[in-house]
């Protein structure tokens, strides 16, 4: 029975407030064996759990706030837009990308698609 739409958001709740503070190994914890992730799509696909976790690792220590925007959950798939929102050095980088995540039966993410560039960023 695939996951249900409650767990789906929970799982995605969690992803978006660990990017903000949460650690690489936490992050990954959300993912299923043999998970991929592009992330800026169209970049190298990340798929081992080692991979994942050197990429979500650049995120730790990070002075970050984030904000899920919108969500739509359907058919074992999530889309969702959020906001993330990093200071350093006096300056705010914000960057709100659209992710889409899909979803073992248990709830857990096998493969994540961030739809972002680097003009999407603004900088305050």
């Amino acid at each position: 029975m695939a996951a249900s739409n409650e767990r789906i958001r929970e799982v995605v709740e969690s992803y978006v407030a660990l990017v903000a503070s949460g650690t690489a190994a936490e992050i990954v914890d959300l993912f299923a064996p043999g998970a991929t992730v592009e992330d800026p799509v169209g970049s190298a696909v990340r798929t081992t759990r080692e991979e994942i976790a050197a990429f979500y690792g650049t995120l730790e220590g990070l002075q970050q706030e984030t904000r899920l925007v919108e969500c739509r959950i359907a058919g074992g798939e999530a889309a969702f837009h959020f906001e993330v929102r990093t200071t350093t050095d006096g300056a705010t980088f914000t960057l709100a990308p659209f992710d889409v995540m899909t979803f073992d039966d248990e709830g857990r993410i096998t493969s994540m698609r961030a739809f972002w560039s680097d003009a999407d960023m603004t900088v305050s």
